[in-house]
């Protein structure tokens, strides 16, 4: 379920994110990719996913965290934290973004290079050849 589908019931912030993440239902670990993360709680997105209701456990490195599945669509589930997460906990486990690089668009100078002896032979033998001995 797309998180702008409903961008006015949020509370706090969401980090939209693509990292390996798994839940735990049952003692059963299931590997889930975690879509976006909050304090309150995340998005997941895998194949076997529990049912609405389910208590799980979402861990992604040292965090461990225990929630409730609350809603289900397709192979997308939201997750309600128990427990609040504070904003450090939230940020260590979202990458920096990487800076964007601004291409560098310029015109190709006037200037050239000075050829090469082989390079300036190549350029008058192409440019004194006689017509007729290009087979034309």
């Amino acid at each position: 379920m797309d998180e702008s589908s409903f961008p006015h019931s949020r509370q706090s912030r969401r980090s939209n994110v693509l990292l390996a993440a798994s839940i735990e239902v049952s003692g059963a670990v299931v590997p889930v990719k975690l879509r976006n993360l909050s304090s309150q709680g995340a998005l997941i997105e895998g194949d076997d996913l529990p049912i609405e209701g389910s208590e799980i456990v979402f861990r992604r490195n040292e965090l461990k965290v225990k929630g409730r599945i609350a809603w289900i669509h397709e192979d997308q589930a939201g997750i309600s934290f128990k427990t609040l997460l504070a904003q450090e906990e939230v940020l260590r486990n979202i990458p920096k973004p990487r800076p964007r690089v601004t291409p560098d668009f310029k015109r190709p100078s006037l200037a050239c290079r000075k050829l090469t002896p082989d390079e300036q032979r190549l350029v008058d033998s192409w440019v004194w050849t006689p017509r007729g001995s290009l087979g034309e």
